[in-house]
């Protein structure tokens, strides 16, 4: 029944988005609530429970929307973006630059965000998009899918390290492993699959979507920028996330640990890059900052708001009972483990709207069973984080990230966001089983 439900929801939602036109946000706010009633949530807790999923959301990622649509368009009135766009171009050219950007998230990711990684880099598309004249979604999809793939298959991420200490796995093994599938994934389902859509779709995004994704035009900038100076702009908050990284694996009862600690967080180190860049960046930049600011604090609020439902909708799923409702049906199913453990991480991911938390479920369940499966520990630790690849829905506040920043529709978002992750998820779930045949000929 809870999966009847849950099902119905998502059709809804879609009904209400596609066929009356309703806002992203008002549609999700009315699925949610009618969702929580169905599912006999009790009246006195329904509001507080979206209210507390609302506000969790766009805790985490609140800060980082609002400072990353200033940094990026700081970055584009400056001409950053265009002499980012370039430098891809003399490395890639331009029939591979989508391949150059999505192997960028890729490498991105592993110290990033997703969430944050997408807010930095997508201000790239439009420039690549119309230097190349290879469709938007095409490089939308690259940029996404190679995110996504890393941040869901490759340690240091949060979710890859649970897997990877619930399954007993060698890290080095874990991490070349983790690497190597994730490239193929993210070259088959970000870059392949995106210039297929990109060839047959046409890029017509939603009129809301134009006019927060687009500030209007500005003057022409007063200076050239050079393009060392926009990539190390772009590369800074990188860098810092990344410092906090290296920090915590190699110093981290030193001192120094909590100053990279700090300014590595991801809402720190997006504040020293906007910070930077209004003190580097004002030479290059004709006009009004006054006016940069209001037009970023508009783009900013709409995403906010639809990012923020969607985290209530996928609150409202965790507290039905729908996790517990999948586990035990699924433990009931005899298939190949590798498979069991694909499709297990697959549908928590759809159905929770989290990677993190279908990582780190299903390697929790199987993980202590790890001595009885007869299979390799890594291969089953990447068959898990396969799973949690594709299948991003509304209820997952990626969905709307990639939606709005990305200029899509939702139909659009399904298409090339949805089922481009999903490609990527089985690809990596295909290089699983060549390794497990291979393992059993040695």
């Amino acid at each position: 029944m809870l999966l009847i439900l849950f099902i119905l929801a998502l059709a809804i939602l879609f009904l209400l988005i596609l066929k009356f036109k309703i806002e992203p946000f008002i549609a999700l706010l009315i699925v949610s609530f009618g969702l929580a009633l169905a599912v006999r949530i009790p009246i006195s807790e329904a509001s507080s429970i979206i209210a507390d999923g609302f506000g969790s959301t766009l805790a985490g990622v609140g800060i980082l929307i609002g400072l990353g649509i200033v940094f990026g368009q700081f970055l584009a009135k400056a001409g950053a973006v265009e002499k980012i766009a370039e430098g891809i171009l003399s490395l890639t050219g331009s029939r591979k630059s989508p391949a150059g950007l999505a192997l960028t998230g890729t490498i991105v990711s592993i110290p990033v965000f997703f969430d944050a990684a997408f807010v930095i880099l997508n201000r790239v598309i439009r420039s690549l998009s119309t230097r190349t004249g290879i469709a938007r979604i095409t490089f939308v999809t690259a940029l996404a899918v190679g995110l996504i793939v890393s941040h869901s298959m490759v340690i240091p991420t949060p979710g890859p390290l649970v897997v990877a200490e619930n399954v007993g796995v060698d890290l080095g093994i874990f991490l070349i492993a983790g690497i190597f599938v994730a490239v193929v994934a993210t070259l088959v389902g970000g870059y392949g699959y995106g210039m297929f859509i990109g060839r047959r779709m046409k890029h017509e995004a939603e009129e809301e979507a134009d006019d927060m994704a687009e500030a209007p035009e500005a003057h022409e900038p007063v200076k050239q920028i050079s393009k060392k100076l926009s990539f190390g702009l772009i590369a800074l908050p990188i860098v810092l996330i990344l410092s906090n990284t290296m920090a915590e694996l190699f110093i981290p009862e030193n001192p120094l640990s909590a100053f990279f600690a700090f300014v590595g967080d991801k809402n720190v180190a997006l504040l020293i890059a906007v910070l930077v860049a209004l003190v580097v960046l004002r030479p290059y930049i004709a006009g009004e900052y006054k006016i940069q600011f209001n037009q970023s604090m508009q783009d900013a609020g709409s995403i906010l708001l639809i990012t923020g439902a969607g985290g209530a909708f996928g609150a409202v799923i965790n507290a039905s009972g729908m996790g517990d409702y999948l586990i035990e049906m699924m433990t009931s199913w005899n298939i190949h483990i590798l498979l069991l453990a694909f499709i297990f991480t697959q549908i928590l991911r759809a159905s929770l709207g989290s990677s993190t938390v279908a990582l780190v479920t299903t390697s929790s369940i199987l993980g202590p069973q790890i001595a009885d499966l007869a299979v390799s520990p890594v291969l089953l630790a990447l068959a898990i984080c396969s799973g949690a690849i594709g299948l991003s829905l509304p209820n997952d506040f990626g969905f709307w990230v990639v939606n709005r920043f990305g200029r899509l529709t939702v139909t659009q978002t399904l298409q090339a966001w949805s089922l481009g992750g999903f490609i990527a998820g089985l690809t990596g779930l295909g290089l699983v089983y060549i390794m497990h045949f291979i393992t059993q000929l040695v």
